[in-house]
């Protein structure tokens, strides 16, 4: 559940959560979990009008990072300030 959720960020529009998958596989593996997090997003928000709709999507890339450069421009994508601690540590991070 948790690796298909990361495959793709949520859209929410209202009360609606849609969420883009890559294949019908994903999707049907998704569903077979879907009633138990459902119960568990309405329960502890208190709202019963949450709906979760899933798309497949066969053009998404899943997010996966392949090599130590990828894994450093995520990273630097994620926080810009690692080139200061980068430079600041006199590393050689060879990127």
């Amino acid at each position: 559940m948790e690796s298909l959720l990361l495959i793709n960020d949520p859209v929410l529009n209202g009360f609606a959560i849609t969420l883009e998958l890559p294949n019908e596989g994903s999707k049907l593996d998704f569903e077979k979990e879907l009633n138990g997090l459902l119960g568990h997003l309405k329960g502890h928000l208190h709202n019963h009008d949450i709906t979760i709709e899933v798309i497949v999507n066969e053009s998404i890339q899943s997010k996966k990072n392949f090599n130590d450069q990828d894994r450093y421009n995520r990273l630097h994508e994620i926080n810009p300030n690692i080139d200061l601690l980068r430079t600041t540590f006199g590393l050689d991070l060879n990127v």
